[in-house]
């Protein structure tokens, strides 16, 4: 007889349940930065500082205003964490990309097959040879270089309808992380230092191209704890589990899911809490599973005018125990010395207690950023 495929069936609850447990956004917090970063596999980075970077604010999120952001410059600066292709992740996790460097192009996912636009990004990298040898040639030489020190020597400039178009150096490097060559080393003035990768990565053994995309579906799916069994095709992090887990259905949720059974609690103990999220937050950054496990209507609408805008600028999405339950307009200004919030957009009827846990996390994101918090009235400002 053959193995016997296990399939859960969860309500949305239990999904959501599922969801905020994997990103460690319950009333047991994890211990440190390192801890954190392990098991949520990725801190994306994002400069915006309306509140907080986004590596930043994720992390308060989960550690709370003890959370120092010095030590994260540190664990960098250690290479105890590594920048990977613009996310931050364990030193160790560097073994998990070595193949797919390696072989480059190779297959985003098991069992895949290089896409065109791969195999049209490596003829340009071929194309621009003598550019690339040059940069290497450079920070041989030179050491940790930002990307305006860099010699531009492509023959072939890049091409694209977006914001890239002409930016030779930048492309080239991007392709470069992607082949092993090259990793930011670390940050001045808020620019990208480059170095050749053999000085920033941890000398770690290397993994068989098959088992090193299963192991990153296999941490993805712990990070997230369900995820659709396929997904669109991303170039940097997928959002999918690929064979990872268990399958499981959803009530009300058209297709097929996977669930990791760790984060399934038959005894139902979940202990939430109130968290107030990055707009690039995992538990939110793919906008079609928010709205299908937590039924949330949310948009960054820093990129909107002013006038379209419904929830703020850089509006924080308000989690409290399984449910997302509203949006907090927030403004770090520094130089005022406050915490400035404009809007507590509240989904629903909330109750005394709800507010308070939510107002309790703002004086905690005031603490953490050492401002003071300047509420509107009802909101005890």
């Amino acid at each position: 007889m053959g193995a016997v495929t296990v399939v859960h069936h969860l309500s949305v609850r239990d999904a959501r349940r599922v969801a905020v447990r994997a990103q460690l956004l319950t009333a047991q917090r994890p211990g440190d930065v390192v801890e954190t970063v392990r098991e949520l596999t990725l801190l994306q980075i994002d400069p915006v500082k309306a509140v907080a970077p986004a590596h930043h604010l994720v992390l308060w999120s989960r550690l709370g205003s003890a959370y120092d952001m010095g030590e994260l410059d540190r664990l960098l600066a250690e290479r105890t964490l590594v920048e990977i292709r613009g996310f931050i992740r364990a030193g160790e996790d560097v073994a998990l990309y070595r193949a797919q460097m390696a072989g480059w192009p190779t297959p985003l996912r098991r069992h895949g097959e290089v896409s065109a636009w791969q195999e049209s990004n490596a003829r340009w990298v071929e194309a621009n040879d003598r550019g690339r040898c040059e940069i290497l040639a450079h920070l041989e030489a030179e050491g940790p270089t930002p990307t305006g020190g860099l010699p531009d020597a492509t023959d072939v400039p890049w091409r694209s309808s977006g914001w890239t178009n002409d930016k030779n150096v930048q492309r080239l490097l991007d392709f470069m992380v992607e082949r092993g060559e090259v990793a930011v080393s670390g940050r001045e003035g808020g620019q990208r230092l480059w170095d050749l990768a053999e000085r920033v990565y941890p000398d770690v053994p290397d993994l068989a191209l098959d088992e090193a995309l299963a192991e990153q579906d296999a941490r993805r799916l712990a990070a997230l704890g369900l995820l659709r069994s396929r997904g669109p095709e991303r170039p940097t992090e997928p959002g999918d589990a690929g064979e990872a887990g268990e399958r499981a259905t959803i009530d009300g949720v058209p297709g097929t899911w996977r669930v990791h059974p760790a984060y399934l609690d038959p005894d139902d103990r979940f202990t939430g809490r109130a968290a107030l999220l990055c707009p690039v937050d995992r538990l939110v950054f793919d906008r079609e599973r928010m709205a299908e496990l937590f039924a949330f209507d949310y948009v960054l609408e820093m990129y909107k005018p002013k006038a379209q805008r419904r929830f703020g600028y850089y509006a924080l999405p308000v989690l409290d125990g399984d449910e997302l339950v509203g949006k907090l307009d927030a403004t770090a200004e520094h130089k005022r010395g406050v915490l400035r919030v404009d809007a507590l957009h509240e989904g629903g009827a909330w109750s005394a207690a709800r507010r308070d846990r939510v107002v309790a996390e703002i004086h905690d994101l005031a603490a953490w950023l050492d401002l003071d918090p300047q509420l509107p009235a009802h909101l005890g400002g």
